[in-house]
Parts: C-alpha cells; sequence; structure tokens
C-alpha cells in the first residue's frame, strides 16, 4: 500500500501524471475532430501532412502515429473521398504518397487548439515553468526516439539547421542556420515544418552541446 512513508517510484508517480494529462488531450482531440467532421486518427494524419510537400507512406503515417497499417488505410481512404489528402504515385509505380489538398490545409486552420482543456492547463503554469517543462518534453521525446519507441520527430534537437547556445544572449542562446536567425529555449520546436533530420554523428555532437549548456 502506498503511503506518505512508502511512495511508489517517482518515475511511476510522473507516467501516473503523464496518464492523466494524456486523457484530457485524447477529449480535446475528439471535440476538435468532432468540429471538423473528423475522428481524431483523421485529424492526426491531416496535422502529420501538414508541412510535409512531398507527403508521406502509408507505412510511415501508420508508424508516426503508432496505429495498424490498415486503420491508417482505412483513415486516409476516409480522408481522400472528403478531399482533404490525395495520393501521389511516384517513380516507383508501387510507392504512393498521401498528400494533404488544399482543402485538408483549410480544415487545419479551422480546427484551433485554442481554448480547449490541455492549453489552459499549460497556461497556469508560469513561463518559466512553461520553458522547463518544454525542455524535459524534449528529452523525453528523443529517448523515446532512440530507443525506436516512436519515429523521429521533427524537433530543433535532431535537426541538421539547430546549433545550440551559439550566442551568448541567454534568452536567444541558440541559432538556427535555416533562417539565421537566433532564438531562446521557449522557441524550440517539437513540430517544424522545415526540419531536416541530421546525420547520426551530428544529431549525437548537437544533443550533447544542448545538454552541456
Amino acid at each position: 500500500m502506498e503511503t506518505p512513508k512508502n511512495p511508489t517510484s517517482i518515475n511511476h508517480r510522473i507516467r501516473e501524471g503523464l496518464s492523466r494529462v494524456a486523457v484530457a488531450m485524447r477529449s480535446d482531440e475528439w471535440d476538435r475532430a468532432k468540429g471538423a467532421g473528423l475522428n481524431p486518427t483523421q485529424l492526426s494524419i491531416l496535422e502529420a501532412l501538414e508541412g510535409r510537400e512531398a507527403g508521406m507512406g502509408v507505412k510511415e503515417i501508420a508508424a508516426y502515429l503508432a496505429v495498424s497499417q490498415p486503420t491508417a488505410t482505412d483513415s486516409i481512404n476516409a480522408l481522400e473521398r472528403k478531399a482533404l489528402v490525395m495520393k501521389r504515385t511516384g517513380s516507383d509505380k508501387r510507392a504512393v504518397a498521401v498528400c494533404l489538398t488544399d482543402e485538408g490545409r483549410t480544415v487545419l486552420t479551422s480546427s484551433t487548439t485554442a481554448g480547449i482543456s490541455a492549453e489552459q492547463a499549460v497556461d497556469v503554469l508560469a513561463e518559466y515553468e512553461q520553458e522547463e517543462l518544454l525542455v524535459s518534453l524534449v528529452k523525453i521525446i528523443r529517448h523515446l526516439q532512440e530507443i525506436d519507441a516512436i519515429p523521429i520527430q521533427r524537433m530543433c534537437a535532431t535537426c541538421r539547421y539547430f546549433a545550440p547556445f551559439k550566442h551568448t544572449d541567454a534568452a536567444r542562446p541558440h541559432h538556427c542556420n535555416f533562417v539565421n536567425a537566433s532564438f531562446g529555449q521557449r522557441d524550440i520546436r517539437i513540430d517544424c515544418r522545415e526540419y531536416e533530420t541530421a546525420d547520426p554523428a551530428s544529431r549525437a555532437a548537437t544533443w550533447d552541446a544542448f545538454q552541456r549548456g
């Protein structure tokens, strides 16, 4: 029995906390998707395709969302019938890329996240607490990537354009070589449209520099 003198591990309690947050986020996603006439998987597919002009393969989408390939296929077909995505055949006739249509982009734009419970919960935190939480999430996601629990996300921490702590300005210590501009910890991206995966050696060196900073 867990008591103040005999608590479960902090790791266990953090996972409990994250699971409760996930419940609220799933409820938010259902509300957003329903408002757009979709289900959460379909909305997640549109979000995954945003900014990926070359599209994504069905297998890639399934892995990105951690769903089965048949589930991804059914959702993609439903979105195609709604004209929110389209399929393109590459030079290899067997390879099909799923791409976002203009109608799909419009649905994403209208499917706002403002005012939902998870957003409101984050707003309760002070600015420095939000920044610390963001960095902690980057570290968790990066570890999940390294153990192949999730695909590589379009984060600054694994991007070829990211130069951590290149500047002495404490408010804007990092540099993005894509736009040639400095930025701060709270501006770190989890999913950036301009992202390009760095090679393994560069990713490791960049992460070391980010950690030391």
